[in-house]
């Protein structure tokens, strides 16, 4: 379809559409996040975004906000409104009954489902649609959404903290703290923002983490995935005392696992030299809904995830120190033998985080 260029005033009640959208970074999972601005003349007044799956889309929030009769008035949503029925009825409906003379979108949405149907659906009543040539950060802030819905899998997170040279454990296998009260407040934002969380059976067997979300406002917890191996998550193990679901996999290659601890899912999957093929897992993420996965393991895991080509980020949280050559190091990859074999990434943002530092890589050939 068409884009265009918007006006100063389209551009900044967009934006301010595309701002409230950020508002439901940590509660629309599975769903995108949407942000809806009403305006008569350009005075906003009514305004909303999607909080949670199941309740009211960002439009139905903002219709509701206005409070008194919106026929005529300019509409500014940062994602096209959706023309089907799920779990609540199509947002293009409601706008055209409600009679708006004019609906501003950032971005078309991706899902098969939608993707221009609810712009036709419009302009059939009669109402102008204008989609914006920059819809950037609207995609941004549905980045994983628009891959499961655009690729069938999510956007997959590496977390990482490390010292100065680059170790993520002392020889010992003492981990905590690497980096400082910041830096793991950030990753608690971090998780907030994912809808599963993967970690392996040694970081659960070295740290007892509790793997949830502590943020001080308003979170869907996301799903909690352990990969076992010969090893099994044992039952009075910390994760089992967070709410939220667990999931526990394994490879097929090995006996059937016995003794799932009450609360906690168990899948199997293909076995890829005796492990998890872990391919199988993020499609099975993207399966039950899951747009953006953080994992947050040891270097073996951290270095298959990388030599499978899943990870779309890496997030490297680097302290001040150092622990020297005994220490563990970031990645396991024995498939790389020679500097020929490296693997290449891009720096695409580094700042301060407290006293540490947090950097960002794209795989290079996945571009910006």
């Amino acid at each position: 379809m068409i884009t265009t260029p918007l006006s100063e005033q389209d551009t900044t009640l967009l934006d301010r559409a595309v701002a409230l959208a950020q508002k439901g970074l940590f509660t629309t999972k599975p769903n995108p996040r949407v942000g809806c601005v009403i305006a008569r003349k350009n005075k906003i007044i009514g305004e909303g975004w999607h909080v949670r799956a199941g309740q009211d889309h960002a439009e139905i929030a903002a219709l509701t906000a206005a409070n008194h009769d919106v026929r005529g008035a300019d509409v500014f949503v940062s994602l096209e409104p959706c023309s089907h029925h799920g779990k609540t009825g199509p947002c293009a409906s409601a706008l055209i009954d409600a009679g708006v003379a004019r609906v501003v979108i950032s971005m078309l949405d991706p899902n098969p489902e939608v993707s221009g149907r609810g712009v036709e659906m419009l302009r059939q009543a009669g109402i102008e649609v204008l989609i914006s040539d920059n819809p950037d950060q609207a995609r941004m802030i549905n980045s994983g959404f628009c891959l499961r819905m655009e690729k069938g899998r999510p956007l997959v997170r590496l977390k990482i903290a490390a010292t100065l040279d680059g170790r993520t454990a002392a020889s010992d296998g003492s981990s905590q703290w690497i980096t400082g009260d910041s830096a793991r407040k950030d990753v608690h934002t971090l998780r907030a923002m994912s809808c599963a969380l993967i970690t392996g059976i040694g970081t659960i067997r070295a740290d007892n983490p509790r793997l949830n979300a502590r943020v001080d406002s308003d979170v869907e917890q996301p799903l909690r995935v352990v990969v076992e191996g010969h090893h099994v998550v044992p039952p009075d193990a910390a994760i089992f005392n967070e709410a939220g679901r667990v999931l526990l996999v394994g490879p097929r290659s090995l006996p059937s696992r016995k003794g799932v601890p009450s609360g906690a899912e168990y899948l199997s999957f293909d076995s890829n030299h005796g492990k998890v093929d872990l391919e199988q897992l993020i499609k099975s993420l993207a399966g039950q809904g899951c747009n953006e996965v953080l994992v947050e393991a040891g270097p073996t895991l951290a270095g298959a995830f990388l030599s499978a080509g899943l990870v779309d980020e890496i997030w490297i949280y680097q302290s001040p120190d150092i622990i020297g050559e005994a220490g563990r190091g970031m990645f396991v990859m024995p498939g790389i033998k020679s500097i020929q074999e490296k693997m290449s990434f891009q720096l695409i943002d580094s700042r301060p985080v407290g006293g540490d530092v947090r950097s960002i890589y794209l795989p290079q050939e996945k571009g910006l």
